[in-house]
């Protein structure tokens, strides 16, 4: 299916220039596994690049569909002898990460990252480095979160490697944050009592434009070296905005009103009760908006002509962006791109167990249906389709975990029907996967401990069987205190679980073809 939101790389100025050897440049990813980076690297791949992505994780790159079609160096931008494995012989590196969600301390990685990424880069006589950063009014006081930002930007243009810095406001996309923030907002609220931010001016821009810019910026003049801003043809109150959605979706307008006494704190916290956006996020989402963020000059004109249809208006970004959802043919999310706990090891294997304490819920369950109709209810669980048992149980669960700043059931899953490893899964993270047979996923919620829940299908003479098992490593005496007390109500959660999966195996669907 050719992609709605984004430029091929086909078209004339985005596609890649021959080395003089003739052969392909060689493009490298930072952050190719996030909402931006996982778009960018299948246009460049399309556009004639050689690609390679430095990645901590190789599973979350063989996830994507182009996973086998690039190579990966496994690391992180603070790992200098990682970084100097990924940048040698290199044309252009694209940096697209930030530490909008990593809490603490989130300024000196930053910083650290891409001190370490420059001197690489310098070292191993990069062409150029491409960093997507945030649009800024000169002299005003930033957020944390955006002078984070732009300190990032400085690094690059100061450093030996021309860097084109693209300065980008609200991303509006299939999947983005900001997108997300709007879409539920309006559609949650029929009266929204918003920050006095809320009358502020913001340019926003589609996703597909963003990557166009990112696509042509590799073939920019090699002695451009400067920080440039992009943004859409139409510069929006945050409540235009709004309102603008509910057009696109049918919706009545809704009425806003301005209250001065939501901090950003507080709106964050607004905002993560009633859209799917964690107030880790939220809150530097909403601290960009403090400002008027509108694009001060148009220079980006004489470096990269826009694209051959124009700039993309807010509301077809929309439209476009609904197709998406409508249709599950989400690219990415923020929410798979965002890890929003600390990485935790893989669920180690039994036997070493024994050298910690653990908690176990093993449920088994045998249907008549084939391993493959098994398997497709497996891989369709939660977001819209729930969890199989007690939704009044699941629900109070997600509660509670938003009410102590987690992530709740409203996150959802990207697509309805497919996933990978990565994933978000409204508060689960998906850890492994073995198409046919297993799903594993990693709790994010806010739990003292460490817990995973494994779902397995496995054929049996007549019908499949079908294996459920929770782990649960507690964290001191707090988390065997919460292990004992939602312990009663496992027999309704997850014996109902097993029970119920098993039985809507049997009126399964038949797989697409």
């Amino acid at each position: 299916m050719e992609d709605l939101s984004a430029p091929t790389g086909r078209e004339p100025g985005l596609t890649a220039v021959p080395r003089p050897d003739g052969r392909s440049p060689r493009a490298l990813v930072v952050g190719a596994t996030g909402y931006i980076g996982g778009r960018l690297v299948p246009r460049l791949l399309t556009a004639g690049y050689t690609v390679r992505v430095l990645a901590r994780d190789p599973a979350r790159v063989t996830a994507f569909s182009w996973g086998d079609r690039v190579e990966v160096v496994t690391g992180n931008a603070t790992d200098a002898d990682a970084v100097a494995r990924a940048v040698d012989d290199v044309d252009v590196l694209y940096y697209l990460v930030h530490g909008m969600a990593a809490g603490k301390g989130f300024a000196d990685a930053d910083r650290r990252a891409a001190r370490t990424v420059a001197d690489a880069a310098e070292s191993a006589r990069v062409g150029r480095i491409v960093y997507l950063g945030g649009l800024h009014p000169e002299g005003a006081a930033l957020s944390a979160h955006l002078r984070s930002r732009v300190e990032v930007g400085d690094i690059f243009l100061a450093g030996g490697v021309p860097a084109l810095v693209l300065q980008a406001g609200v991303v509006i996309g299939s999947g983005s944050a900001s997108f997300e923030m709007v879409r539920h907002l309006t559609e949650v609220l029929p009266y929204m009592p918003a920050p006095k931010w809320v009358r502020n001016r913001i340019q926003p821009i589609a996703v597909r434009d963003v990557l166009h810019y990112l696509l042509g910026a590799a073939r920019v003049a090699p002695g451009v070296s400067r920080a440039v801003d992009i943004g859409g043809p139409d510069v929006l109150r945050y409540g235009q905005m709004m309102n603008g959605y509910a057009k696109e979706a049918g919706l009545r307008q809704r009425p806003i009103a301005a209250l001065p006494v939501l901090t950003p704190r507080l709106a964050s916290l607004w905002v993560a009760l009633v859209t799917p956006i964690p107030a880790v996020i939220a809150r530097p989402l909403v601290e960009s908006l403090q400002n008027e963020c509108v694009v001060k000059d148009h220079d980006i004109d004489t470096l990269l002509p826009p694209p051959d249809r124009g700039l993309t208006s807010y509301r077809d970004a929309v439209r476009l962006a609904l197709a998406r959802v409508e249709t599950d043919t989400v690219e990415t999310s923020w929410a798979d791109a965002q890890v929003l706990a600390v990485p935790s090891d893989p669920l180690p294997n039994d036997p070493e167990w024994a050298r910690r304490a653990v908690f176990t819920d093993a449920r088994t369950a045998h249907t008549s249906a084939s391993a493959d109709a098994l398997w497709r209810v497996i891989e369709g669980i939660g977001g819209d389709n729930g969890w199989y048992s007690s939704p009044l149980l699941w629900t109070i669960r997600g509660w509670m975990d938003r009410l102590v700043g987690g992530i709740g059931l409203a996150r959802g899953r990207r697509s309805r029907t497919r996933l990978g490893v990565g994933d978000a899964l409204d508060f689960w993270r998906v850890e492994a996967i073995e198409p046919g047979r297993m799903l594993r996923l990693r709790a994010e919620m806010k739990v003292p401990g460490l817990a995973w829940l494994e779902l397995r299908a496995s054929p049996e003479d007549e019908g499949a069987r079908y294996d459920q098992r929770a782990v649960f490593f507690p964290r001191g005496l707090a988390g065997r205190l919460y292990w004992f007390a939602v312990l009663p109500f496992h027999g309704f959660v997850f014996a109902g679980m097993a029970r119920r999966i098993a039985a809507a195996a049997v009126g399964a669907p038949a797989p697409a073809r």
